[in-house]
């Protein structure tokens, strides 16, 4: 995993090789092992590495093939990069390095645009096309790894985060009026293709876009379960629970590829100990895992040690464990805002950035639990909204799932950045208005899979990881087996309030205390309470000069939420304050006026 960047200019001049390498350096966390440009006629790119699959400088990217006259470079890893080397080298091609960026590479080579259907992984990728100028940008399937645009008449840019862009400069910094109403409707998350910056967007997940020469582009989704049953599959429990282990072992298999130590981040809830679990029947031994806690605040425990120890008893794993003071946070706070790519209101984004800043003293690589509950159906909100008739599913997840209303939302903005129409609600009535999901509960898993599921979690454990040069790898996001999810009957989802497949699993290979336990989430209770001394930093962030002559949110509506923090929260029950601040934060963190 690393970091990349790029310039393609359209205007007939050469690259700006000083943008493109501020570009590069703004990312060094996300790739300290290597540093590296290329550049001829039209375009220009730029990498960060972290050594994981090749050790060596054979590896090293941008990568260029001078008799396929082809230069790329890339993010992430390619989980079954040997099989397709071995396929390509029965076709003919001949291999100078043990990566998986060269399987890339000549991938583009033998089957075009069309290599991505053969890729398992997680990826974003620049190829350029060394006689037609021709650059593809591409996108994993479940939108892992990050790729931002901006664009002009004259240029291009790309980046693996939103900061690098900042950093080669000429980047429109005003507020998206949509995206905004994104942010403050879905929990910090801004779908694709928006950010909250009106000049930066995002390559949408599963897509690949081809940018010609004169500036033109054409996108192709590529991938898109259809949330359908299959009759040959039945709804047979035992069926899907055997199947659905056997794909969830592969996942976990295909994620122990490295040339270094792999790790898991041990929650003790039902997911990372499933993926424990598969590994020690998998023979793995001395399996590093990593758990974290932080101090109790107005009664509320702050720590879940007490599960992932069972597990890590249970499987006799190297397991380690952090206990994080209060009084770090405000500082800990900035270090993992400035980690943002964009920015996010889940209080648990600190935590990740703590727990990686310690794993990576240990491990390059390391498994989590992500996604599990959006590809099963884990949260407490899915009932509600698979009651509902497939006709009446955007209205069941807008009553289940937002934060306020659009009037709400309205009220916390200043007049000019408000949206002039219910823009959240509008994309989840087009989202689910197209073919397929048969029920309300298949509509809503869709949305929440492929169109924001990308901007959180997995954008929150992305960006807290790569912030310590730590790769994280998701196994519940293993395309095959969401694809197998998604064909599974929403009752067997559903089942034992959530997870009822998972559950099944877990029943036969886990402490029984693990699969019947209270949900829980990665706590940290300063944040969720708003107590000192986050609370200060907050009040200093809202009444800034900077936010002042922003003028982004209502000013008589931010005293209220500052008056009395407790009382003002969300329909599910976040901190509102909290919200609208760390939006303010990140926006001064990165600079922008």
């Amino acid at each position: 995993m690393c970091g990349l960047s790029g310039e393609v200019r359209f205007d007939g001049r050469r690259p700006d090789l000083a943008s493109v390498e501020r570009m590069t350096d703004a990312m060094e966390d996300r790739g300290p092992d290597g540093r590296g440009f290329w550049s001829q006629q039209s375009v220009a790119l730029g990498h960060r590495r972290l050594q994981i699959i090749d050790l060596t400088d054979s590896g090293a990217q941008p990568m260029s093939d001078p008799q396929l006259r082809l230069s790329c470079v890339f993010n992430g890893c390619i989980y079954n990069y040997r099989e397709l080397r071995a396929r390509l080298e029965g076709r003919g091609h001949r291999f100078f390095s043990g990566s998986d960026t060269e399987v890339l590479l000549k991938a583009y080579a033998e089957w075009g645009t069309g290599c991505v259907e053969r890729l398992v992984g997680m990826f974003a990728f620049a190829v350029a096309e060394h006689d037609t100028g021709r650059v593809v940008l591409a996108r994993d399937r479940l939108g892992i790894k990050p790729l931002y645009v901006t664009q002009d008449s004259d240029r291009l840019r790309f980046a693996s985060t939103l900061p690098a862009l900042l950093a080669g400069g000429g980047v429109d910094t005003s507020l998206d009026p949509v995206a905004l109403h994104q942010y403050l409707s879905w929990h910090g998350t801004v779908a694709a293709p928006r950010t909250v910056l009106a000049g930066v967007r995002k390559l949408p997940q599963a897509t690949v876009r081809v940018v010609e020469p004169d500036g033109t582009h054409r996108d192709h989704c590529y991938w898109q379960p259809s949330y359908t049953r299959r009759p040959e599959q039945g709804s047979d429990p035992v069926h899907w629970r055997e199947a659905v282990q056997e794909a969830l072992r592969t996942a976990v298999r295909r994620r122990m590829v490295a040339d270094v130590p792999v790790g898991v981040l041990l929650s003790g809830g039902l997911d990372s100990s499933l993926i424990v679990a598969l590994l020690a029947e998998e023979g793995v031994s001395d399996l590093a895992t990593f758990a974290m806690g932080f101090e109790s605040e107005k009664g509320e425990e702050g720590d879940e040690f007490h599960y992932s120890d069972l597990v890590a008893r249970r499987f006799s794993t190297d397991h380690r464990q952090f206990m994080i003071a209060s009084d770090r946070l405000p500082t800990e706070l900035e270090a993992a805002i400035g980690a943002m790519s964009e920015p996010m209101v889940s209080h648990d984004a600190v935590a990740f950035h703590l727990l990686a800043e310690q794993v990576a003293k240990d491990v390059k690589v390391v498994l989590c639990g992500q996604g599990a509950d959006e590809v099963f159906a884990g949260y407490h909100w899915y009932p509600q909204i698979a009651a509902a008739g497939r006709a009446d599913a955007p209205d069941a997840y807008a009553d289940a799932y937002f934060d306020r209303t659009h009037d709400d939302v309205a009220s916390l903005l200043h007049p000019d950045m408000a949206a002039d129409h219910d823009a959240s609600r509008d994309f989840v009535r087009t989202h689910m208005a197209a073919p397929g999901a048969q029920s309300a509960l298949d509509a809503t898993l869709r949305l929440d899979v492929h169109a924001l599921m990308a901007d959180d979690p997995v954008k929150r454990v992305d960006n807290m990881t790569m912030a310590w040069g730590l790769e994280a790898r998701v196994p519940f996001l293993d395309h095959e087996l969401v694809e197998l999810a998604a064909a599974c009957p929403p009752e067997l989802k559903l089942a034992q309030n959530g997870k009822g497949v998972l559950k099944d699993i877990g029943r036969r290979i886990l402490p029984r205390e693990i699969v019947d336990r209270p949900k829980g989430y990665f706590p940290v209770p300063a944040v969720r309470h708003m107590a000192e001394p986050v609370l200060t930093r907050v009040r200093e962030a809202l009444t800034a000069p900077e936010a002042r002559r922003r003028g982004l949110l209502d000013q008589d509506r931010v005293a209220r939420l500052l008056a009395d923090p407790a009382r003002h929260r969300t329909k599910r029950g976040a901190s509102t304050l909290w919200q609208v601040a760390s939006l303010e934060i990140w926006l001064q963190t990165h600079g922008i006026e």
